[in-house]
């Protein structure tokens, strides 16, 4: 049995292989992660991480039920105007500490919603009916009934199961709606709650679409679009709250720039017929659904807010070019890229490839692992199951943010494609490619963040000799 010492030291060892090996050796393309800046690193492990600050609004006044919270306090509310103003709304909620969260969030707002004017003697009844994507269909799996959808959607008499429709999406290409066919299931279902928004994501979702043909019925459906991928391209990709959608949920580590939580957004003015759902919402977020929201987490989300709302032209615009030149390299070097290419494939962050013909799709992603070529397996619509999946989903917001343009791109594509197609070993091609990447973009740069994070560090911890060791440490690779 190891002692305490040797179990200590192996742990540590291996968190730095572990570090060295995803940080300077891999090429990440996992279109649902990111690396946070180093100060967004700096705020995740500050005194916040540690404590508590639960609050509610009762007759009016927002009451803390902890004392020394006045700083967390603040920083919340400015994390609220921060992403409020990225995406021009007047209500942010932050308390959810991931997507799937807020998500869940939201249906439970959405109950007890429906519920508000319901007799004192009736019980209290689930969403009638849900149109959502299919989870083969590229739909996210928080916004099915086996994910957090579950328990709150009533079930339909004929099949047993939960009433949730699929939207249709076109026969010729499966990663768009067939418009035509979703405005005659709107009409004959009149849903209660539209649910937008994939993992498997390289095209804008219809909410403009939707809005109009919905906005004037009596009882219309709420409009939510889980932006959780696309979250960090808001403006850029889709303004959803502007084409009509109601509430927007999402996690703000994808190609948002922040640590791992979850983040609600709408335009919910006092007088709004939709009001009390904003304010269902909240009560869900707190008490309904969190206690600690993990204060670390919600410091690092402001900074990265600070970050995000200085670069984002700048990186928005070359993540959306990365993807389409990846793909039209991968396609160049003889791999089936999906999309429509005179669309450029995709107008995301997502690159997805079939490669059904050379493996699995699981086989090929361990593959593309063994060359430090970091990507996600995925079930292409026409697949039957995960299980036996043709494609490969692949982002280039990591990347991008390490520095990639378009001709990077191509060289990496080259380098998939022996993978992929030719079995070839280029493990050591990767590591030394990757050399050339090794220092963010789109934050403050490494010597204007250094003596910030020093600062930082010398705050939380007591050990003089650590922090010199550290920065001594840290400077020699920068």
């Amino acid at each position: 049995m190891p002692s305490f010492y040797e179990k200590i030291h192996t742990l540590s060892q291996k968190i730095e292989e572990n570090n060295s090996w995803r940080q300077k050796g891999c090429f990440n393309l996992i279109p649902s992660e990111t690396t946070p800046s180093l100060l967004v690193k700096m705020c995740e492990i500050s005194d916040p991480s540690g404590r508590y600050a639960e609050h509610r609004t009762m007759k009016g006044e927002e009451i803390y039920f902890y004392q020394g919270t006045d700083f967390i306090r603040d920083v919340e509310l400015e994390a609220q105007q921060e992403l409020g103003h990225f995406f021009g709304c007047r209500e942010v909620e932050l308390r959810p500490i991931s997507g799937q969260m807020a998500n869940e969030v939201v249906f439970k707002g959405m109950v007890r919603f429906i519920n508000r004017n319901r007799p004192e003697d009736q019980p209290t009844r689930k969403m009638k009916l849900v149109m959502n994507n299919e989870l083969t269909k590229g739909g996210h799996l928080s916004s099915q009934p086996m994910g957090a959808l579950f328990n709150f959607v009533e079930e339909d008499p004929k099949t047993g199961k939960e009433h949730v429709l699929n939207f249709p999406v076109l026969k010729e290409n499966p990663y768009k709606a067939d418009l035509e066919k979703l405005a005659e299931m709107l009409e004959e279902h009149k849903p209660e709650l539209l649910i937008f928004g994939k993992s498997m994501f390289i095209y804008q979702e219809p909410i403009k679409f939707v809005y109009n043909l919905v906005k004037d019925w009596a009882e219309r459906p709420i409009i939510m679009y889980d932006m959780a991928h696309v979250l960090g391209l808001y403006g850029a990709f889709q303004s959803a709250l502007e084409e009509g959608a109601d509430v927007i949920t999402g996690s703000t580590h994808k190609t948002f720039f922040g640590p791992q939580r979850g983040v609600i957004a709408g335009n919910f003015p006092a007088g709004s017929s939709l009001r009390n759902l904003w304010l269902d919402i909240r009560g869900r977020a707190f008490p309904g659904s969190t206690s600690n929201h993990h204060l670390g987490t919600l410091l690092a989300l402001l900074m990265a807010s600070y970050e995000m709302n200085e670069f984002k032209e700048e990186y928005q615009k070359q993540v959306r070019h990365n993807a389409r030149a990846f793909a039209k390299a991968l396609k160049e070097k003889g791999i089936p890229v999906e999309g429509d290419e005179s669309d450029g494939f995709t107008e995301t962050h997502q690159v997805l490839i079939r490669v059904r013909a050379y493996g699995l799709g699981n086989e090929i992603a361990r593959r593309l692992e063994e060359n430090n070529i970091l990507t996600n397996y995925q079930a292409l619509p026409d697949d039957e199951t995960f299980l036996e999946s043709s494609g490969i989903r692949m982002g280039v917001q990591e990347m991008t943010r390490f520095g990639m343009k378009e001709n990077d791109f191509d060289v990496l594509a080259g380098l998939i494609a022996d993978v992929v197609i030719k079995n070839k070993k280029v493990k050591e091609e990767v590591k030394k490619f990757r050399q050339n990447f090794l220092e963010m973009r789109f934050c403050l740069a490494p010597r204007e963040a250094l003596p910030l994070a020093t600062r930082i560090l010398q705050s939380i911890f007591h050990y003089p000799d650590f922090v010199s060791l550290f920065i001594e440490n840290l400077e020699k690779n920068l």
